[in-house]
Parts: C-alpha cells; sequence; structure tokens
C-alpha cells in the first residue's frame, strides 16, 4: 500500500498549495474509488482476491473508453456495471490517472547451459522448470531447468500451415503414437484463450513454438508447456459484417501471416509479434470479412474474403511476403463481358458472393494453387441469377506466380442449397489404374466425393458418400450432376438431402497412403428449404432469399467414414451419438490411427484400417476444430482446439502411470 499512502501525501500537497479544484476532485475520486472499486482491485489498484490489478492497464484506455468500462462493466468477466453520476465520474476518473502506471520495466537474464555455452536477454515466461529467452538478436530460445543450468530444447517436426503440409493433407509420419501407445495418451498442458468462445483454430508449431488465433489475436505459446510468449491483439472492427471466427495463421521464414475481422492480412514478426506489415484486402464497409489461415506458395502469401452472405463478391489475392504488396488477383465472379459472365442471368451478378474465406492447397511441383469457392449470394432464390452462375461452388486451380485460372470444376452448377466447395482439396501422388497420378481428393457439401487429376481437373471418379441424398442421382460422363426434379427451394418448402450443413464442411479430412483410405467426418441429415423474394440488396444485411430448417426425418447422425479412393466405395463407417451440431475434423497417422474430434465430446482414436475405437480423452466440447501433431523435445504431441481452449496430449512414461 505504499503507492496508495504516497497518493495520500500527494492529495494532501495540493490541499496545501490551494490547488483547490483539482485537489478537491482527486480527493472526492479517492473516495469513490474507494466505495465501489477498492473492494475487488485493491486501493492501490494493485489488484485483491476478487479482481485483477488494474493500474498497468488504465494507460491504454482513453476517458471515454474508461467511462464505458466503468458504466457497463465487464459481465462475463464478472465484473459488474456501475452507474456513477457524472458529478462523481470526473473525480474518480481523475483518481485513477493518478493510479495508472507503466507496465513493469522488461527484466533481463543470462544464464548457463549444460554444453558450457550462456544465453542472455529478456525473459518473455518463465517457470519452476522452463525459461523462455527474447536474446538481442531478436531470437526466441526455450530452455529447461536441470539443476542450476540451462539446456535448449529442440523440435524435431512442426506444423508451419493449416493443414500442416501445404497439399491439404492431415497426415503425420512422425510414429511415437502408435495403437501400442495410444491407450497411454494423457493431456500435457491447457491454455484458455479469455472471451474467445468456441475456437475454430487449428496450431502451428514452427522451431518449437506454437502460434494460435482468436479473432484479432494470436498467441506465441512454448509448445513443450503452453506457456505464453507474446500476444498480439487489436480491437474487434465495431460494424463489421462477419469476421467472427480465425481459423488461424501459416508461418514463412521469419513471419506470421494471419487476416483480421475486417479482411486485412497482416504479417508479424514471429519471434517478437511486432507487426512487420498489414495490406488491406477489401473494404468491409462493402461487407467484406475474413476468417481462415493464409497460405503460403513460394514467395507469396495467398488469401481470401468472406461475407458471401451479404452479398460481397469473392476474390482470391496474393501478396509479396516481404512486402505485403499485391501481386495479382482472381475475382470468383466475372464482371461483364469476361469469360463466364454470361453465367450469370440477372441483376444479382453485381453482388454475387462466391466468397473465398476457405484455406485453399498449393502445388509446389506444378506451381498451382487449388482454392475453393462459396455459395453464390441469395442461396435460396435463383431467379435473378440464372445460369449456372462461375466460379460459385467451384475449385479454382490458379497458376501461381499470375493467378491465371487454369482449370476449374463446378460441384453444384446454378447453386440454390448453400453447398460451397469451401472443404479442404487433398493432394496426393497415388496409383490411379496402375499407374501412379497426382490427384486431387475432395469430399463435397453437396454430398459427392471426387477424385480429379490435379494437373488438369480431368475428372476421375464421383461418388456419393452419404445414404440420405436427394437433390441428384449422380454425376454424368460430362462431369454434371444428374439433377433430379421438385429439389429447388419453394415458398411452401422443400425437404432436400444433404441438409445446408452439407454431407460434410470445412472440418479437416485426411488420406493414408497405406491404406488407400480417405477419412472423413459426415452427417447424415436434411434441410426444408424455403424460398422468398427479399428484395434489393442492402448494405450490412444477408442477403439469403430465403430460410432453411432441419428437417424431422432423419434424425441427423454425425457419422466418421473411411472412402477408398480407387472406387468411392466406404470401407468402414462409425457411427457417434450426439446432437451432429459438431465440427471436429481428422488426422491420420503413418502408425495406422485417425485421431477424431467425435460428436460427443471427445477426442477420439481409432483404427485407422478397421474403424475400431481404440481410445477417446472427453473434452466436453463442441468441437470446432480439427487436430494437429507435432514432435517437441522427443515428444510426439497431438494438440485441439475444444472450446475456448487449446489441450496437448503425449504418452504418458510407463513409470508415470
Amino acid at each position: 500500500m505504499m503507492r496508495f499512502a504516497a497518493l495520500a501525501v500527494l492529495v494532501a500537497g495540493f490541499l496545501a498549495d490551494g490547488e483547490g479544484a483539482s485537489a478537491q476532485s482527486l480527493e472526492s475520486g479517492r473516495k469513490t474509488f474507494e466505495e465501489r472499486c477498492a473492494l475487488c482491485h485493491g486501493g492501490d489498484g494493485e489488484g485483491g482476491e476478487k479482481g485483477p490489478a488494474i493500474d498497468v492497464r488504465l494507460s491504454a484506455l482513453s476517458d471515454a473508453d474508461l467511462t464505458k468500462l466503468i458504466h457497463e462493466g465487464r459481465p462475463l468477466k464478472g465484473m459488474p456495471g456501475r452507474l456513477v453520476p457524472e458529478a462523481e465520474m470526473t473525480g474518480l476518473r481523475k483518481f485513477l490517472r493518478a493510479l495508472q502506471r507503466e507496465a513493469p520495466k522488461v527484466e533481463r537474464k543470462s544464464v548457463r547451459t549444460t554444453d558450457g555455452g550462456t544465453f542472455e536477454g529478456q525473459v518473455l515466461g518463465e517457470g519452476l522448470d522452463d525459461l523462455q529467452l527474447l536474446t538481442d538478436d531478436k531470437r526466441v530460445h526455450l530452455l529447461r531447468r536441470v539443476g542450476d543450468l540451462f539446456r535448449a530444447v529442440t523440435s524435431e517436426a512442426g506444423w508451419p500451415t493449416y493443414n500442416g503440409d501445404p497439399g491439404g493433407n492431415r497426415h503425420t509420419t512422425l510414429t511415437q503414437i502408435d495403437k501400442t501407445t495410444v491407450t497411454r495418451l494423457a493431456a500435457r498442458w491447457l491454455f484458455s484463450i479469455p472471451d474467445a468462445g468456441l475456437l475454430q483454430v487449428t496450431p502451428v508449431v514452427v522451431g518449437g513454438v506454437m502460434y494460435v488465433t482468436a479473432p484479432n489475436q494470436c498467441f506465441a505459446l512454448d509448445a513443450g508447456t503452453g506457456r505464453p510468449i507474446w500476444h498480439y491483439k487489436r480491437p474487434p472492427t465495431k460494424g463489421v459484417s462477419g469476421g467472427n471466427a480465425n481459423r488461424g495463421v501459416s508461418v514463412a521464414g521469419d513471419r506470421v501471416f494471419m487476416v483480421t475481422d475486417h479482411a486485412h492480412l497482416v504479417a508479424l514478426d514471429r519471434y517478437t509479434g511486432e507487426l512487420r506489415w498489414e495490406t488491406e484486402m477489401a473494404d468491409w464497409h462493402q461487407n467484406y470479412a475474413a476468417s481462415s489461415a493464409p497460405l503460403p506458395a513460394g514467395d507469396l502469401v495467398i488469401s481470401g474474403v468472406s461475407g458471401g452472405e451479404h452479398g460481397a463478391n469473392g476474390f482470391v489475392a496474393a501478396y509479396e511476403q516481404a512486402t505485403g504488396k499485391e501481386v495479382w488477383r482472381f475475382w470468383t465472379v466475372p464482371r461483364p463481358g469476361e469469360p463466364g459472365s454470361e453465367t450469370w442471368q440477372g441483376k444479382d451478378v453485381a453482388h454475387g458472393g462466391a466468397p473465398t474465406w476457405f484455406t485453399g492447397s498449393y502445388d509446389p511441383a506444378l506451381d498451382l494453387v487449388y482454392w475453393p469457392t462459396g455459395n453464390p449470394t441469395k442461396e435460396y432464390n435463383g431467379d435473378d441469377r440464372q445460369g449456372d452462375n462461375l466460379y460459385a461452388s467451384c475449385i479454382l486451380a490458379l497458376d501461381g506466380k499470375t493467378g491465371k485460372r487454369v482449370w476449374h470444376y463446378q460441384f453444384t452448377p446454378h447453386d440454390l442449397w448453400d453447398w460451397d466447395a469451401t472443404q479442404t482439396s487433398v493432394l496426393v501422388d497415388a496409383q490411379w489404374q496402375g499407374q501412379p497420378r497426382p490427384l486431387m481428393l475432395h469430399a463435397n457439401r453437396n454430398g459427392f466425393f471426387y477424385v480429379f487429376d490435379r494437373r488438369d481437373g480431368a475428372l476421375l471418379l464421383a461418388k456419393p458418400f452419404v445414404r440420405n441424398l436427394t437433390w441428384a442421382s449422380g454425376i454424368g460422363a460430362d462431369g454434371r450432376p444428374l439433377k433430379l426434379p421438385d429439389q429447388e427451394p419453394t415458398a411452401a418448402g422443400t425437404k432436400v438431402c444433404p441438409s445446408q450443413d452439407g454431407a460434410t464442411n470445412w472440418y479437416a479430412p485426411s488420406f493414408n497412403p497405406a491404406t488407400g483410405l480417405y477419412y472423413l467426418q459426415t452427417v447424415e441429415k436434411c434441410s426444408v428449404y424455403t424460398k422468398s423474394d427479399q428484395g434489393e440488396w442492402e448494405s450490412g444485411r444477408t442477403y439469403l432469399g430465403g430460410t432453411q430448417r432441419t428437417a424431422p426425418d432423419p434424425k441427423p447422425q454425425r457419422i466418421l467414414r473411411a472412402i477408398d479412393i480407387r472406387t468411392g466405395q466406404v470401407a468402414w463407417e462409425l457411427a457417434q451419438t450426439g446432437p451432429a451440431n459438431s465440427w471436429g475434423g481428422t488426422l491420420s497417422t503413418a502408425t495406422g490411427l485417425v485421431f477424431v474430434g467425435e460428436d460427443g465430446g471427445g477426442l477420439m482414436a481409432v483404427d485407422a484400417e478397421s474403424g475400431k475405437r481404440l481410445w477417446t480423452f472427453q473434452t466436453n466440447q463442441t468441437w470446432k476444430a480439427s487436430p494437429m501433431t507435432y514432435m517437441f523435445d522427443g515428444k510426439q504431441y497431438v494438440a485441439v482446439a475444444a472450446g475456448p481452449s487449446i489441450i496437448a496430449l503425449a504418452v504418458a512414461d510407463e513409470a508415470s502411470r
């Protein structure tokens, strides 16, 4: 309480020196603070049992922000609002400014290492057994205590992009976790992000540092302990139409790339979190937003935008990793006179949608970027957009250097059911009819599983993978769906299968080359689609052209399926118990496992050949993210976002069982 006593002396000095009005205001503010705030935050603002320290936080708040915080409180954090009269508020603000102090000075430390060396630098984090130092060369060193000495950790295998591999396949060659050790898998650490809701992020790990995100936030963590190293944060954009999720970052060189809620692409220093550059991809006032991890491709970084439900036309754009300068841009709704514009007959081409919000895949050998596109806007009413509506609900193959279209495939021409193509396209090299061939595997939201030659887009296979599929009888020789009658939305409502959620969605699939099986979470569910006349597009409003609701029959169910990529047949399936509203994907391993977020809230491991359940870790959360894996300091970890937390698991030693 020494600072509080000093403040009291300061007030008394003001009074003695005749600084009447100011001192009286300060004194009245002190009394207001003691009556209303000190119980939780302490009389000196340094925190107490019921509330955190506020003295170092005040400098980030303007007077207007401070007044709003006091009046409205933070209910989610247990802080009630206080309706302080303006006559008292003036003095309270003055007193709080007197309490305000800068953050503590940077702590530095020099330590000796087990190999006879030394490290000296800024302490970023420290525990009983771990230490994170930022040395003067702006490099982060993760250290572990060994008696009075420290040793540097090792990071044998990371996960640098959203799917680990630019080709989009969540398959690992790590072998420490196998069918004999998976039953000893146990939680090693947990990191929670306050007020983040259900995280949709996939952790990225490079050099032993894990990067995780929430909207407009990025945390760098020690991947062995979860201890924070740095935190980048910016305020939410008021009035933005989307951007209420963030699915992660990518890392290339010394930069971390992420998008903001208002469709900006930023590059952060991966060691310090400092902003290196920021580029506006689109004007958020035109209903643009962004949510998914960018994709490095050569010396470029590729990103897309959301906003389709609000009438924003999509695009894929490439930027220099070093500077953020735009190199190329491909619009997914052609402008009048451009190829594909003839597939839009009507006024809705101006607000056609086809957003590009989900992370694509990349083949460095072909230098082709494969990017999925969203559905057309006013998705349930196609009256003002007659035609196929290219390039909505497509996969685009774009030249990595120029962004020129090399080929495309439209899964659902003239989409009326919100079946976007924003699912991961998995690039694999496999035998096809006895010959090696570069393939693309894609299970679409419309209920069909596709295999392409990824060089030219030749369609090699198209088979349904769910039982409830009513809109098409198959895919014709020309690659177009064979649509069935009476499946378009109507004013009275039309039952269609699969549902608006899709037979699958953006949660991750994976492929094991040893089994030849492709693993994905599927949903048996149908929707009743209703068409309406919404009227003219308006900025800031959704542009849907109708509604949909879940059909009562069949009862929705989530089923993990393994598909033989050569035949399209389901090799095995594992039905789950739950409300069928989870969004957890898969991770396959070279040791014959498939990790999956199952519908009952458990992280589950199953036998990749048979689908037999081998292990479950219950999180009691609704999944919105897919698992990943990495090797750190001699241990293989599996990590996943569960609810507001990142959980990292590893095999427990026999001695600790």
